[in-house]
């Protein structure tokens, strides 16, 4: 009977889909380039190399609480997998006894004992060693570990997607607080140049060359251009104490000295789509393993369909008398024994369980097939965000170059009366919007940059 058991577990787990296939499946349909590849390869370093941005970033991964947790998380899969290591190994345990009975003296145990052993009570000492053990025939033990193989591996892909969103929230907290700067800048200069006009409109009007409307509109624009420092020196605090939260620290000032258009754009980007995002994003390969562990969970469901065999043992001394409790050869027994156990009454519901399990693993694998198309659409989308944002910022740049030059050109011809005050205010009021815009491009530049940094895997080992 054993024998026809071991010979038809052969094909218990032969339905079991490998994830190995499907990746490759996909591999193919992908697209790359030498580009492309060094592209995906570069470390997250390469995307951000402002040494300050480094530091925050570093800080960050170390001291982040969520990061934390998820090592904490790490720490508890890795004692689950090496529990899971000895699935296999026997159980042996030892127990040392002593029992006293005292029957009734009227009974035939009372009776018995007080005339072969001229005792009221009968006493009982033993040491026993207890083996058992479970033989792996359908592969129940050792699915075991395959899963709790694949949820460790899970839980190291999922510090890499924190570790990847950590990356990304400081640097686009950071890219943000050094456009707050630049505009800051832009704001300050701007209402100066309108503090500035104001008082050339104000001596005029004292001279009688413009009316009253013009001082007032005059005042307006500067009051306007005077309100935004405040709002934007609030934002830069609250950016600051947001960048200090996910790196651990309390409010205080973030260290940073290059200006906006001093930060390093990434150079040439490759057009196709990588196929080695499979192998760089986490939540393709924690699908991955996810898969690795639904197969493992099929295995162990239909083994539960089929017979175990334990084989146990006992052995040890044992004796009435203490006296007599470790006299060799004759206080010793053994006991040896194998059973089979095949479920009967609960067939139905372990058969519902197994197909329960084959359901999960498809359902697995569509969310495997489609985090495959999300990582493409993502990639392909930003790819096409930074090359549009760079056209846009071309343009951007060159408005602002017109402007910067209509304000110069309007404050000499207002001086000269060749041109109203409405048409500097109009010019002044143009520069400054443009200006706080094309700021605003340059870190939707630097962002779309931490989206692709991410959409190809978060550039972390």
């Amino acid at each position: 009977m054993i024998f026809v058991i071991v010979f038809g577990s052969c094909g218990v787990s032969k339905d079991i889909i490998a994830s190995s296939p499907i990746i490759e499946e996909y591999k193919k349909s992908f697209t790359y380039n030498r580009d492309t590849v060094a592209t995906v390869a570069w470390q997250w370093k390469h995307f951000f190399p402002d040494s300050k941005l480094q530091k925050l970033i570093e800080k960050a991964v170390i001291e982040n609480y969520d990061m934390q947790i998820a090592l904490q998380k790490i720490e508890i899969a890795r004692l689950q997998l090496r529990q899971s290591k000895l699935g296999q190994t026997p159980q042996l345990n030892a127990f040392v006894n002593n029992s006293t009975s005292i029957p009734s003296e009227n009974s035939f145990n009372g009776y018995s004992i007080n005339n072969f052993l001229g005792k009221s009570h009968i006493e009982d000492f033993s040491l026993d060693i207890f083996f058992s053990w479970e033989a792996d025939i359908w592969g129940k033990i050792n699915n075991r570990k395959k899963e709790a193989l694949a949820s460790y591996l899970q839980t190291q892909e999922a510090k890499k997607t924190i570790q990847a969103d950590i990356v990304a929230s400081v640097a686009v907290g950071y890219y943000n607080l050094v456009m707050l700067d630049a505009q800051l800048e832009i704001a300050k200069r701007n209402q100066a140049l309108s503090e500035k006009t104001s008082h050339i409109i104000s001596q005029q009007f004292k001279a009688a060359q413009v009316t009253h409307l013009a001082v007032e509109q005059a005042e307006a624009q500067r009051l306007q251009v005077k309100g935004i420092v405040p709002q934007i020196e609030k934002e830069i605090t609250l950016q600051e104490n947001v960048l200090n939260l996910l790196t651990g620290a309390l409010p205080g000032r973030i260290e940073r000295d290059k200006k906006l258009q001093d930060i390093v754009e990434l150079g040439s980007l490759p057009t196709s789509i990588p196929s080695l995002l499979l192998s760089q994003r986490p939540d393709i390969k924690s699908l991955e393993y996810e898969l690795n562990a639904s197969n493992a969970r099929v295995g162990i469901a239909k083994a539960s369909l089929y017979p175990a065999l334990n084989i146990t043992a006992t052995g040890g001394v044992n004796s009435l008398l203490a006296s007599s409790w470790f006299n060799m050869p004759s206080s010793l027994f053994g006991t040896l024994a194998s059973s089979i156990s095949q479920p009967l009454l609960q067939g139905k519901r372990l058969r519902t369980n197994y197909e329960i399990a084959k359901i999960e693993r498809e359902n697995v694998i569509l969310a495997f097939k489609r985090q495959i198309l999300v990582a493409v659409s993502e990639v392909s989308g930003t790819l096409v965000e930074i090359e549009k944002l760079n056209e846009e910022a071309s343009i951007k740049a060159q408005r602002v170059t017109n402007l910067q030059k209509a304000v110069g050109n309007a404050n000499k011809l207002f001086i000269s009366g060749l041109a109203t005050y409405l048409e500097v205010i109009t010019a002044q009021g143009n520069v400054l919007q443009s200006e706080l815009e094309l700021a605003g491009i340059k870190r939707n530049q630097l962002g779309a940059q931490v989206k692709l940094f991410k959409a190809i895997g978060g550039g972390w080992k």
